[in-house]
């Protein structure tokens, strides 16, 4: 079931922490511009997932959610529709789980938001983090 707008508002309200999952270091990509704004008008602390490349700005990008420092509490996902069910397995590897899985504007995946809800995730489906935090942050 999609989220309404409670729904969305409590989620980024409950967020501290947030993972970027297959963030770019090319300012043309949306993982990029959605990271750079919400690191500038969001109370968020990022984590930034990417294995082909170590730092971005300064900030650490780590390989996988496994090597990241913490747990975050959304795990934001820019990748191919075909990789999802990797991230989710990934994102339920980690103790504590995530609350949320968050998928980027364009993605959908019934099973893996069906996967994720079972195990006790919310899960947001083709939805731009940046667009709803600008509107209902």
């Amino acid at each position: 079931m999609a989220p309404d707008d409670a729904a969305l508002r409590r989620i980024l309200d409950q967020t501290r922490t947030v993972a970027v999952v297959g963030i770019s270091a090319n300012p043309a990509r949306p993982s990029h511009e959605v990271y750079t704004y919400l690191a500038a008008a969001s109370p968020y602390r990022f984590f930034l997932v990417n294995p082909t490349f170590s730092e971005l700005d300064g900030v650490p990008v780590y390989p996988s959610l496994a090597a990241l420092p913490a747990t975050p509490d959304l795990v934001d996902v820019f990748r191919r529709r075909d990789q999802l069910p990797g991230v989710l397995t990934e994102a339920l590897a980690l103790t504590p789980r995530p609350a949320t899985l968050w998928l980027q504007s364009g993605l959908r995946d019934e099973q893996v938001a069906r996967d994720g809800e079972a195990a006790g995730l919310q899960v947001v489906m083709d939805r731009c983090l940046k667009v709803e935090y600008a509107r209902l942050g």
